[in-house]
């Protein structure tokens, strides 16, 4: 009889700790980093550097394992096996990693999936013909052509949604090039696009308003300035957004990352490393990814570029 107890004792167990124990395997996710080639000038477009510290943070939270592949698409035949999480980091426009080869084909059965994608600085720059559609689609805009602007200048981020992305990012300001006049998708009948959370599933995570003279250019490339962004003096602008696709899929657009000390401000880290969860579709801290790092941290995995002048 004490063995027949002993052994429906250890049945009991095993039938309350293995449901927990199979909870948290399938918590697990993976997130694929893509960090483009080498680009610019020594402390710019430091993709890999930048992917590098990503995976750092990322590796801090439990259940969450991440990869880094360098120099562009990944040429691992399994890199997106098991993926919940794809960020593309990398030189954009006619050089986009999505539009060569198969790439796109590749990520739109991904995102068939529910794989959640992330795109950041020059990442969400794309032609509008090619590859601007699939950006609509996946993760709500983008970057376009002579629409959009890509000035140097000190946005105040000061204010944020109440959103996973935002746990414990504080109000933060740094001057690199953030994007702005992004092209987003078209408003629903009867709905004015806006900075705040709307239908289209598009949820402004970094606002802040441009100064005239910002909106005036000079701006990077082309130099404008631009008739269309002149006239919307005064307005607040998106320089990050998350999106919810209908599918069930999520997606996100990171305008700043040109200047790579730029990762040294936690908040902009933080920023970035939770919308990277969220899209896996995994739980953020409350007071979001830990992100302190050291200015040796910062320094380190930086493409050999040279010295600057």
């Amino acid at each position: 009889m004490k063995i027949l107890h002993g052994l429906l004792f250890r049945g009991l167990i095993l039938m309350l700790f293995l449901p927990a124990a199979f909870s948290l395997r399938g918590a697990d996710k993976k997130i694929v980093l893509i960090a483009g080639k080498p680009s610019h000038g020594p402390g710019e477009h430091e993709f890999r550097a930048g992917c590098l510290l990503f995976k750092k943070c990322l590796d801090r939270v439990p259940g969450i394992s991440s990869v880094v592949y360098s120099n562009g698409w990944p040429d691992v035949a399994t890199a997106f096996d098991g993926a919940d999480a794809v960020l593309i980091y990398a030189d954009g426009g006619a050089g986009h990693p999505i539009i060569h080869g198969n790439h796109s084909n590749v990520l739109a059965g991904l995102m068939a999936k529910g794989v959640g994608l992330g795109c950041a600085h020059f990442g969400v720059e794309i032609p509008s013909t090619n590859g601007g559609p699939q950006l609509l689609e996946w993760i709500g805009g983008y970057y376009e052509h002579l629409y959009s602007v890509n000035p140097m200048w000190t946005p105040e981020f000061k204010t944020f949604p109440d959103h996973p992305i935002t746990h414990g990012v504080k109000p933060f300001s740094n001057r690199d090039e953030w994007y702005f006049n992004i092209r987003f998708q078209p408003p629903l009948p009867g709905e004015k696009a806006g900075v705040k959370a709307d239908s289209r599933g598009i949820t402004p995570i970094l606002v802040a308003t441009p100064s005239d003279q910002v909106r005036n250019g000079k701006y990077v490339y082309p130099a404008g300035p631009y008739e269309h962004v002149m006239k919307n003096k005064g307005r607040p602008e998106t320089m990050m957004w998350a999106y919810e696709r209908p599918d069930g899929g999520r997606g996100f657009g990171f305008t700043g990352g040109h200047t790579h000390a730029n990762w040294g401000h936690e908040s902009q880290l933080k920023v970035v490393v939770n919308a990277l969860l969220w899209i896996a579709k995994a739980e953020a801290p409350a007071d979001g990814v830990p992100t302190s790092i050291t200015p040796e941290e910062l320094k380190q995995n930086l493409d050999p570029k040279g010295r600057k002048k």
